[in-house]
């Protein structure tokens, strides 16, 4: 009689056991295919939700749980692979409202002088005397690259911003700026001012020629 009363304790606690092991496969595989689910349901939101890197332990947590893993770990990491797409998407999605956002007189700024470091205050006061020359070589090398796509307005605006950028050098050259660099600077400037004349000259009177015919 205690025999049997001893198995049949045994049995019961067996089955408890097992049944919480079944208990946690089932809820681990349900995080496995909430997960799934999540980054499917991913690819008609127009921004990507905080809570992916939580979500994405939880599945890997979640994992342990189950016998069939290498199925499991296989769904999750084409799961990771289609976030990683869709993130690559969106990010170049928002990129590109961004540009277009962009007025024309800005893209122009930011070919010339780098993404958002001239606004349209003309504030130089980032120029110092450590990356002054740099900035001049920057601009005069994006000039050469994009002449031949100027308007006449471009190019009235590129002498206002030029000017403001040597506005800028007679404040720096009295903060310490070398002569070195003042000298490497002033070739620049050589070589840029009669190259803008022309240039300059030559997409008025075109723009002039077109207005005639």
């Amino acid at each position: 009689m205690k025999n049997t009363k001893l198995f049949l304790g045994i049995a019961i606690v067996a089955l408890g056991f097992a049944s919480c092991k079944d208990e946690k496969e089932i809820q681990a595989q349900k995080t496995v295919d909430n997960y799934v689910m999540y980054v499917d349901s991913l690819g008609n939101a127009s921004s990507l939700d905080a809570d992916y890197e939580m979500r994405s332990v939880i599945a890997d947590s979640a994992i342990s749980n189950l016998k069939d893993k290498m199925d499991a770990q296989k769904r999750v990491a084409i799961s990771r692979e289609k976030y990683a797409a869709l993130k690559t998407k969106i990010e170049a999605e928002l990129a590109a409202k961004k540009i277009a956002a962009v007025g024309p007189k800005q893209r122009l700024r930011n070919a010339l002088f780098g993404e958002g470091k001239l606004g349209e205050d003309m504030n130089f006061s980032w120029v110092n005397k450590t990356n002054i020359l740099s900035v001049y070589d920057a601009f005069f090398q994006s000039y050469k690259d994009n002449k031949s796509s100027f308007s006449r307005e471009d190019y009235d605006e590129i002498k206002l911003m030029y000017e403001g950028l040597d506005s800028r050098k007679n404040t720096v050259e009295k903060e310490g700026l070398t002569s070195e660099d003042n000298g490497k600077i002033a070739s620049i400037k050589f070589k840029f001012a009669p190259m803008f004349k022309i240039n300059r000259i030559g997409a008025k009177s075109s723009e002039m020629e077109k207005a005639k015919q």
